[in-house]
């Protein structure tokens, strides 16, 4: 049930989370059989990479073109290693690496009115987490449920990070996607869009009460 409702909303919100072309994609058609979960794939009896490997399969994928995919790069700069900096006219984010290399990955940004910029630091971080639309979101759009459970297809995706600033939540994130073909676009609610491949990379790296810069 879990999964089912979060197809079929999905589905029905495309523009609900918190995206120039740089990805095809192919999306899994939605129809009243495809609904329904297989049984290995139940989420009570997947955990950790078991889960990870079998929603993974049913979430949207795209082909990314390669002059944008995550890669390794010079990357001279004064923060420290460690540092995760988000450089949205770009739609690029950045994590420093020792000996003047950083780790470059595409992402989506906000929209026009809808970016945030700022230091803040990783205040906690969820796997496959639920989407709680905050209330500034809901009042733009009350046609958004007020709570998705997290899934293969739900807009915050894979993994999250949740940023704060002095121990008080921002309502930003870093996080994954259920439209991975609109990595690269300047079109989420403020909120930095990752690759669900990538946001996995980055938040195994990313320890709580990590810096962030975005700019």
């Amino acid at each position: 049930m879990r999964v089912m409702l979060a197809v079929a909303l999905a589905g029905a919100l495309p523009l609900a989370a918190c995206n120039t072309q740089t990805a095809s994609v192919a999306p899994p058609a939605v129809t009243q059989t495809a609904l329904a979960m297989p049984p290995a794939a139940a989420p009570a009896a997947l955990t950790g990479e078991a889960r990870d490997k079998e929603w993974m399969k049913l979430a949207p994928s795209a082909v990314v073109d390669p002059k944008i995919a995550r890669t390794t790069i010079d990357y001279p700069t004064r923060e420290a290693p460690g540092t995760v900096i988000v450089v949205t006219k770009e739609r690029r984010l950045y994590f420093v690496l020792p000996d003047g290399k950083a780790i470059r990955y595409p992402v989506a940004v906000g929209h026009a009115g809808m970016a945030w910029a700022g230091t803040a630091e990783v205040d906690r971080k969820g796997e496959w987490p639920d989407w709680n639309p905050p209330p500034e979101m809901l009042a733009r759009r009350p046609d958004l449920p007020k709570r998705l459970e997290g899934g293969p297809t739900s807009p915050i995706g894979a993994r999250a990070l949740y940023l704060a600033e002095g121990k008080k939540d921002t309502l930003f994130r870093i996080h994954g996607t259920n439209e991975p073909e609109k990595i690269g676009q300047a079109v989420s609610s403020g909120c930095i869009r990752m690759l669900n491949a990538d946001v996995m990379d980055l938040y195994d790296r990313v320890p709580i009460g990590s810096k962030v810069v975005v700019r």
